[in-house]
C-alpha cells in the first residue's frame, strides 16, 4: 500500500445526513406530542427549589409575621390576660377565632408572592427563555407555576398552624378537615392564578407592588379575617360578599370552628365551595389564554 492511499475515501462513506439516524429524531419534529409530565415535573421542581432554597424568607419569615398579627390583635381587642376568656365571637375566644384566618391569609399572600415572581424576574434579567423554550405546553407551564406556588401556600400554613397549635389559649382542632383543605387550597390557586397574571402584565417590580399593595392586601384585610362581616353596615356587608377572599376565610373558619360567617352546617358553606372552584377555573382559563397568545413574553 502507498503512502497516499492511507488518505484514500472509504468506498462507502457515512451519509452526510445524521437526521433519523439511532435514537435522533428528525430536525425540527417533535419529541413530545402529548402531554410532558417529566417536563412539568421539572418545572415544578425548579419552582419549588428556588423558594425552599431561602426558606428563612419565603416559609419561616411569614409565620413570624402572621403570629404578630395574633398577638397584637389579641392584645388589642381583649386587653390580655383574665380578660381575654370575656371576648368571644362565633362561640370561642377572639384568639381560636383569628387563627384560621391567618393561617389563610398567610398562605393567600405567599401563594402570590411566588406565582408573581418568576416570570417577571425572567422578563427583567432576560431569562424568560427559560421559560418559553424547553418543550412543554403553556398549560403545562401554568400548571407548574401555580402548583409550585401552592406547595409553598401549604408549607406556609403548616408552619403556622404548628406554631399556634402549641400558642397558649389558642384553639385550632379541626371538626370539618374537608373544608380546611378545599378552601385552603382554592384559596392558594386563586391567589397563585392572580400572581401568574400579575407577572404576565407586570414589567417591573413597581408593576407587582402595586398590585400587592392595591389589590392584594385590600382584599386579605377587608375579607372578615379579623372581624365577623355580620356586624358591619349593610352597604360594607354587601361589598364584603362580592370579595372572594371573604369566601375562602369564612370556609377555612369553618374548618375549625364548625360555624363561620356563612352558616353552620356543611350545606351552608357547600354553595360557596362550589362557586370558588368554578371562579378558579374561570380564572385558569383566562390566563391560559393569555399564556397561548405569548403576551408580553413573546414580543
Amino acid at each position: 500500500m502507498t503512502d497516499h492511499a492511507k488518505f484514500d475515501k472509504p468506498s462507502n462513506p457515512a451519509p452526510s445526513n445524521l437526521a433519523g439516524v439511532g435514537n435522533f429524531p428528525d430536525p425540527g419534529q417533535p419529541v413530545f406530542h402529548g402531554f410532558n409530565p417529566v417536563g412539568l415535573w421539572t418545572l415544578y421542581m425548579k419552582e419549588v427549589r428556588r423558594f425552599f432554597k431561602v426558606q428563612l424568607q419565603t416559609i419561616w419569615a411569614p409565620s413570624i409575621t402572621t403570629l404578630l398579627y395574633l398577638v397584637i390583635f389579641t392584645l388589642a381587642i381583649t386587653g390580655g390576660g383574665s380578660n381575654g376568656a370575656a371576648h368571644t365571637v362565633l362561640g370561642v375566644s377572639y384568639a381560636s377565632f383569628l387563627a384560621p384566618g391567618l393561617i389563610a391569609m398567610g398562605m393567600l399572600n405567599n401563594a402570590f408572592a411566588n406565582a408573581s415572581f418568576g416570570l417577571l424576574v425572567g422578563k427583567m434579567q432576560g431569562t424568560i427563555v427559560d421559560y418559553l423554550m424547553p418543550p412543554i405546553s403553556d398549560l403545562e407551564l401554568m400548571l407548574a407555576l401555580v402548583a409550585a406556588a401552592v406547595t409553598r401556600a401549604v408549607l406556609v400554613g403548616l408552619a403556622i398552624y404548628a406554631a399556634m397549635f402549641l400558642w397558649p389559649g389558642v384553639d385550632v382542632s379541626i371538626h370539618h378537615p374537608w373544608a380546611v383543605v378545599w378552601f385552603g387550597l382554592m384559596g392558594a390557586t386563586l391567589f397563585a392564578l392572580i400572581g401568574v397574571l400579575t407577572s404576565l402584565w407586570a414589567d417591573k417590580f413597581d408593576h407587582n407592588a402595586a398590585v400587592t399593595n392595591f389589590v392584594i392586601a385590600p382584599m386579605a384585610m377587608l375579607s372578615g379575617t379579623f372581624y365577623v362581616v355580620t356586624r358591619l353596615a349593610p352597604t360594607f356587608r354587601t361589598i364584603s360578599e362580592f370579595n372572594p377572599v371573604f369566601y375562602v376565610i369564612s370556609g377555612f373558619r369553618f374548618g375549625f370552628l364548625g360555624q363561620s360567617d356563612i352558616g353552620a352546617t356543611n350545606d351552608a358553606v357547600i354553595v360557596a365551595a362550589l362557586g370558588l372552584g368554578a371562579l378558579n377555573a374561570a380564572l385558569a382559563l383566562i390566563t391560559y389564554m393569555i399564556l397561548r397568545s405569548g403576551w408580553k413574553l413573546r414580543s
